[in-house]
């Protein structure tokens, strides 16, 4: 697990990693900006999302748009945003990482000149409707941010949803959207990944060529919150348009890389991965009572949740499921997670990680491994002591995590049911108010 690579940093404060693979004439280029919906403001959510978007419509001197030249140039393209980072990334043939290198260096150092009002508000309908279609108007959409407010204080930065809110999308101005860029996507804040059919030395001449000239600036401050975060446990009911009721459970976990985030990762495909998964063996095979189920572990920088979500079956209701789902993690808390079961989970998990080493870009890519672990703990090498976590740890270590983090008293519960079919939700449910 040990990637070879070299780190170099600009006089601009921007990170370059540079890891050579001549497999495949191609070269994978791969920036993340450490800027998400964590750092956005109550009242002011959702515009690092709206800058995955404006990111893509051109910048000053290449201002037709960011997907026509480089796929042109038989290159593949995209780029997400998630509560604590934006990323972008290209996959090109060797001959044209001048194109995707002076690109990506112009709409970090020269996007402003090119956002006009016209863009702005279109990017802006585009982000409006695409939450409608993928919240507002999608069977069990709007759980996720019915749980995020309900697991978090109202000022809290993973209390909206990477999305961003209605009104506060309606009501951004391009004044403060400009301000938002000049924070928090300069080179300062960010890092830059070169992995593929390249030359280090070469390499790093040309990151000098196109990004040493774009000016640094402060990196932005670090978010900080107030903790440890305590949450007793809540009910809440959403009727939607839905044939099955389902389950959503979720709990504060560790953050990521924090102590405890490994082995909830471990316990989250003890339970739900594979037909032979406790959960699912029990929930769906045995009894009958669901037809699916699935768990996460899903790790942030600040605070990680910990979700358990199960579709009833026909006839059954959502407190048959939670029932049974309690005794699991009764069981899991005692210590009574098996050698095989430990070891089952441990393999998918190694797979897993060898799995994302087989191709040099993309999501979760070579470059995109490196860079993550650049941005999160300044070491893209990390790899090795990040699987440490895993194996290092044992059933009773899993037992005490899930004791202190899963316990009926500290979780939200949600229950989505068919429109007036109430009755087939928790006991004491209330209806879940969403922004």
């Amino acid at each position: 697990m040990n990637l070879p690579f070299i780190k170099h940093t600009l006089a601009n404060g921007l990170d370059v990693i540079v890891h050579e693979d001549h497999g495949c004439p191609i070269v994978a280029v791969n920036v993340w900006y450490h800027v998400g919906s964590k750092n956005e403001r109550p009242g002011r959510t959702g515009f690092a999302h709206l800058f995955e978007h404006l990111m893509f419509e051109g910048s000053q001197h290449t201002n037709q748009g960011y997907f026509y030249p480089l796929q042109q140039a038989g290159a593949e393209l995209n780029g997400s945003t998630n509560a604590d980072r934006t990323n972008y990334w290209e996959v090109v043939p060797s001959s044209a990482l001048d194109l995707a290198l002076w690109m990506e260096s112009d709409r970090m150092g020269h996007l402003l000149p090119a956002l006009t009002r016209e863009k702005f508000e279109n990017q802006r309908d585009v982000v409006l409707n695409e939450r409608r279609q993928n919240y507002e108007n999608r069977p069990y959409g709007m759980v996720g941010m019915a749980t995020m407010e309900a697991l978090y204080p109202v000022d809290h930065p993973y209390s909206w949803m990477t999305i961003g809110r209605i009104k506060d999308l309606q009501a951004a101005e391009l004044d403060e959207v400009r301000s938002f860029f000049k924070t928090f996507y300069g080179p300062a804040n960010a890092s830059l990944t070169i992995a593929g059919d390249v030359e280090v030395d070469k390499v790093l001449e040309m990151a000098e060529h196109y990004f040493e000239e774009i000016s640094g600036g402060p990196a932005p401050p670090a978010v900080e919150v107030e903790g440890p975060l305590i949450c007793d446990e809540r009910r809440l009911l959403i009727e939607d348009r839905v044939e099955l009721p389902r389950l959503y459970l979720a709990w504060h976990s560790p953050q990521l890389f924090g102590p405890g985030d490994a082995e909830l990762d471990l316990l989250s495909d003890v339970l739900s991965n594979g037909k032979a998964s406790r959960l699912y063996r029990t929930l769906v095979h045995e009894l009958r009572l669901a037809t699916d189920v699935s768990v996460v572990q899903s790790s942030r920088e600040l605070s990680g949740v910990f979700q358990i979500v199960a579709t009833a079956a026909p006839g059954h209701t959502l407190r048959e499921l939670d029932d049974v789902i309690s005794i699991e993690l009764e069981r899991v808390s005692a210590d009574e997670l098996t050698t095989d079961e430990l070891h089952r989970s441990l393999v998918q998990i190694e797979t897993s990680f060898v799995c994302q080493l087989e191709t040099v870009g993309g999501f979760g890519g070579k470059s995109d491994q490196l860079n993550g672990y650049n941005v999160v703990v300044n070491d893209p090498g990390y790899f090795e002591t990040d699987l440490s976590r895993y194996r290092n740890a044992t059933s009773a270590t899993i037992a005490r995590i899930s004791r202190d983090h899963l316990s009926d008293r500290q979780r939200i519960a949600v229950s989505v049911v068919p429109i007036g079919a109430t009755k087939l939700a928790l006991p004491d449910s209330v209806v879940a108010e969403v922004s």
